[in-house]
């Protein structure tokens, strides 16, 4: 085993094309979302809340690129499908401060490495990630 990683950390203008393009994802929806851009720890590089956003969503957004970060770049809504039938889980995980269980959060992967989280927050679960998906899909490394 080595002693150290290669490691994939986004930049200011990764997380702009990131944030550009979920940006314009939102618009072509319709609909106000907040979006927020991550590196691979969880650490904020870039937000975003449209005119009219809810202010709540701000935060959600935030969390749920936290949450991505903080699980190796697995999405936020897969959390639920995971604990759904064990209710201790239900009941012990979701207090966890900042993890979010529900759509949005995705992986910004370069070279199959986690760089970066995207969180959307606005819309439905499914249209959150929507719009994370087109903004991760941007950065290509």
């Amino acid at each position: 085993m080595p002693d150290t990683t290669d490691s994939k950390s986004l930049t200011l203008v990764g997380a702009r094309k990131a944030l550009d393009a979920a940006l314009e994802a939102a618009e072509a929806m319709g609909k106000r979302f907040c979006i927020a851009v991550t590196d691979a720890a969880g650490d904020p590089i870039a937000t975003a809340r449209m005119d009219g956003a809810p202010r709540l969503s701000v935060g959600i957004a935030l969390n749920k690129a936290f949450t991505v970060a903080g699980f190796g770049g697995m999405p936020s809504g897969a959390w639920w499908d995971l604990i759904k039938d064990e209710p201790a889980l239900v009941h012990g995980i979701t207090h966890t401060p900042r993890l979010i269980v529900f759509g949005g959060g995705v992986g910004i992967f370069v070279d199959g490495t986690l760089a970066g989280a995207i969180g959307a927050s606005g819309g439905s679960a499914d249209e959150d990630t929507e719009v994370a998906q087109a903004g991760a899909a941007a950065v290509t490394g």
